[in-house]
């Protein structure tokens, strides 16, 4: 059952009449809403709420004692991305008198709604800063990039003004030293109650790079981890939020239940990197690293969010670390966050499946091909190159503010590469190569729904169109419905493999604006599916009902 919060009047109380010759008041007339609160009210009902839990029955006391500390420094990383995301949470919520407007804020992080690139919700608040709260307002790029400063461009700084009106960089352990020290102490004492010896490793040097802003080793340790049921994502991670440049990393944190099954399920896929980088549709220059192979694939509940991956829409599977040192040595662990991602099927793709793909095409949309679609979008970051042919070093440096959406957009058509592969190879036996295939478009339709002011929804735009134009999928202009052409579709899918793994590679800045200027629009066709889905009452994403208590701790 989805809720829609509303705006009531608390002051439209009928007043008896103390004698009979009173007159009785008359009740108070609701409030006018503003354009803003208008929409607000709209908005908070795009979202389907849905508990996280799972079962922990058989965890023992201190195991569960253990969650529950770890739930506890989860909700700091949430606190300190308010921070990065708009500044002062309490003074924002305490300013919003509608009930409605100040939920959507609390989904957003802010008064930006991150669903319809970042429209100001709030009244009295105009445009989100391309570097939301990481620099300063008033910052230009020029003024940056004159600066001499060490570490400006570090994931793990911030840029503030110094007394003297200039710009200074202040490491994260120095801008939020209470926070940091707090959530260092509580991951000790969770790894003093972890019954897995490399689980309680990783969290103490988690805690000691909380407070160093030097995160390679506790990442090392992270990777090495293989027999934890519990696990922890923490820290600053992603780089989404800062859309100036690309550079400094948001805090977030999962908390994490191994689904051993399905994770048995998974475990071979990961070798197969070297073998099928070699295959990719590109000159060997673009192909000449080797992906490491001590990666990892496992399927998780998570049981709570914080943070930048709580923010807007909700992430439903992990690829990590970011470290391109740790990802040469070691490659990546792949965490498919299974309950998360059964929600969003049964909630909005089946529901988009039944209002826009064709009626004889309709059964091949399956939640196995989502969950393998997800997972091999994360396995695909292994693939390709980290630095540049031609001497611009990091592609993702090269690239700047561009960097996560190109890489976005490689990891979900490299990710139908890698099935089709192993699917031709025997190593996928589960269905047939269609299920995957218009289980994919179905997705793109749930996922262009988040609007293009993410790095994920902008990689959505872009090769939504470049698939249409190719003739992987063709409209019914009569129904509005979708068909997938297989042919077509694996053409499209090698030709924009080839053309982002060169921009990457190449560190084609101007080449990658040019692809993005061209494709990432919403045309009228689409849009009028959109509405559709709108008119249809389907949820755009979830939202979570999770915590201590939810989990019964």
């Amino acid at each position: 059952m989805r809720t829609r919060m509303a705006a009531l009047s608390v002051s439209a109380l009928l007043v008896l009449a103390a004698c009979g010759k009173q007159p009785v008041e008359a009740p108070a007339s609701a409030p006018v809403l503003t354009e803003k609160q208008q929409y607000a009210e709209q908005r908070v009902s795009i979202y389907a709420p849905f508990r996280l839990t799972t079962d922990i029955s058989e965890f023992s006391p201190g195991k569960r004692e253990m969650l529950k500390l770890l739930i506890e420094a989860a909700q700091i990383m949430d606190d300190l991305f308010w921070r990065q995301a708009w500044g002062d949470k309490a003074a924002l919520l305490n300013s919003i008198d509608n009930e409605a407007t100040r939920r959507l804020a609390v989904m957003n992080y802010g008064p930006w709604d991150r669903l319809a690139g970042d429209r100001s919700f709030v009244d009295g608040i105009e445009d989100k800063p391309l570097g939301a709260n990481l620099y300063p307002r008033d910052m230009t790029k020029e003024e940056f990039e004159a600066a001499d400063l060490e570490g400006k461009a570090s994931q793990y700084t911030v840029l503030e003004r110094g007394a003297d009106g200039g710009l200074k960089v202040v490491p994260y352990s120095q801008a939020f030293p209470t926070e940091l020290r707090r959530a260092a102490g509580l991951l000790n004492q969770a790894a003093n109650l972890a019954e897995d010896p490399g689980f309680a490793n990783y969290l103490r040097l988690r805690a000691k790079a909380l407070l160093s802003d030097d995160y390679l080793d506790s990442d090392m340790a992270w990777m090495d981890m293989k027999s934890n049921t519990v696990d922890l994502v923490y820290g600053p991670i992603e780089t989404y939020e800062d859309k100036l440049f690309g550079y400094k990393a948001s805090f977030e944190a999962y908390v994490l239940i191994k689904d051993v099954a399905w994770s048995e399920r998974l475990a071979r896929y990961a070798s197969f990197l070297p073998e099928l980088q070699l295959g990719l549709p590109v000159p060997e220059a673009y192909k000449a690293e080797v992906p490491g192979t001590d990666s990892d694939l496992n399927a998780y509940d998570v049981v709570f969010y914080a943070g930048d991956c709580n923010a807007g829409s909700k992430t439903i599977a992990i690829n990590l670390p970011n470290d391109e040192q740790v990802q040469l040595a070691k490659g990546t662990r792949r965490l498919q966050l299974k309950n998360a991602m059964q929600a969003k099927f049964d909630n909005i793709l089946v529901p988009i499946a039944d209002q826009l793909i064709a009626a004889d095409q309709r059964q091949h949309v399956v939640f196995d091909a989502f969950f393998a679609n997800t997972m091999f979008h994360e396995v695909a970051h292994g693939l390709g190159i980290k630095n540049t042919v031609n001497g611009k070093g990091l592609v993702r440096t090269a690239l700047r503010d561009l960097a996560g959406a190109v890489e976005e957009g490689k990891a979900d058509v490299l990710g139908l590469y890698m099935i089709k592969s192993l699917f031709e190879k025997g190593e996928i036996t589960q269905g047939e190569l269609m299920d995957y295939y218009v289980t994919f478009v179905a997705s793109i339709f749930r996922s262009v729904r988040f609007g293009a002011s993410s790095a994920h929804g902008r990689a959505n735009m872009v090769r939504f169109n470049f698939f249409q134009d190719r003739g992987a999928f063709l409209r019914d202009p009569e129904t509005g419905r979708y068909r997938v052409d297989k042919a077509a579709m694996e053409q499209a899918m090698a030709e924009l493999s080839a053309r982002i793994l060169t921009l990457q590679g190449d560190g084609d800045y101007e080449g990658v604006t040019a692809m993005m200027e061209e494709l990432e629009v919403i045309r009228p066709s689409l849009q009028a599916d959109l509405d559709k889905l709108t008119v249809a009452n389907i949820p755009v994403d979830i939202v979570f009902e999770q915590g201590a208590e939810v989990m019964g701790l």
